[in-house]
């Protein structure tokens, strides 16, 4: 995924948030949907504020764990008050210098494609559909091969994800794709935060069957956790 660390909403709504207490929305602009805005303080939340889906993924981990985009922290904070081993990867300036002020132990600036290997895990985290970060199905083998450097040999990833469908349509009147075009779980996105503005980048939602096959190519054994409750689900995989 492209980064610009001098036009970085993100980092710099979290940023501001954490010194402030209060600052803009963030506007997340995309190709597939209306213009959405997030609330910063959802991503200060605390565990009773998380959705199921989340909370069942932070019970599951285990061991040390990689905490995939770990945004303001609130994973990686709840992970190290229950004493796992966790390491929050972000790829901002502004968001790791947050993490490290918000008292995570270890903070890893780093793209994950390119984070050390000399470290392995065994728990590889990524919520808030993290998976995103393949940017598209031909970039998932890819994807898998970073994380097969990552994970320890019995280590397992857990990952939610949504299924962009209900976007084309319904279960009563059917779903209407182009099935000769890009897969419809490619987005792109745009960030704004008052005036700093972000470059497009592209980002991945994948349906559950679709993240089974190329996971079983990949060498991946893939579970369903749990579903939520507007086709959205929770996955874990693990090395067959």
């Amino acid at each position: 995924m492209s980064f610009d660390p001098i036009n970085d909403p993100m980092g710099q709504a979290i940023h501001d948030y954490y010194y402030q207490k209060k600052c803009n929305k963030l506007v997340v602009k995309s190709d597939i949907a209306e213009d959405d805005n997030i609330e910063v303080s959802y991503l200060f939340r605390e565990f009773n504020q998380m959705p199921k889906l989340e909370k069942t993924a932070l019970k599951n981990c285990r061991g040390s764990v990689l905490d995939v985009g770990a945004g303001a922290g609130c994973h990686s904070l709840w992970l190290q008050q229950k004493r796992l081993s966790v390491t929050a990867l972000e790829i901002s300036h502004l968001t790791t210098e947050v993490l490290t002020l918000r008292g995570i132990k270890k903070v890893l600036m780093s793209n994950f494609f390119d984070a050390p290997s000399n470290e392995t895990y065994d728990t590889l985290l990524f919520l808030m559909n993290g998976i995103g970060i393949a940017q598209t199905l031909k970039e998932l083998p890819v994807f898998f091969e970073k994380c097969k450097q990552l994970l320890n040999p019995d280590g397992q990833i857990l990952l939610d994800s949504s299924d962009l469908i209900y976007l084309f349509g319904n279960d009563k009147e059917g779903f209407l794709i182009d099935l000769m075009g890009a897969y419809y779980g490619e987005v792109t996105y745009q960030l704004r935060y008052g005036r700093t503005k972000g470059i497009p980048f592209h980002w991945l939602f994948i349906d559950f069957h679709t993240l089974t096959d190329y996971a079983l190519q990949a060498g991946f054994r893939c579970e369903l956790l749990e579903s939520g409750e507007h086709y959205d689900y929770l996955a874990k995989l693990t090395l067959l």
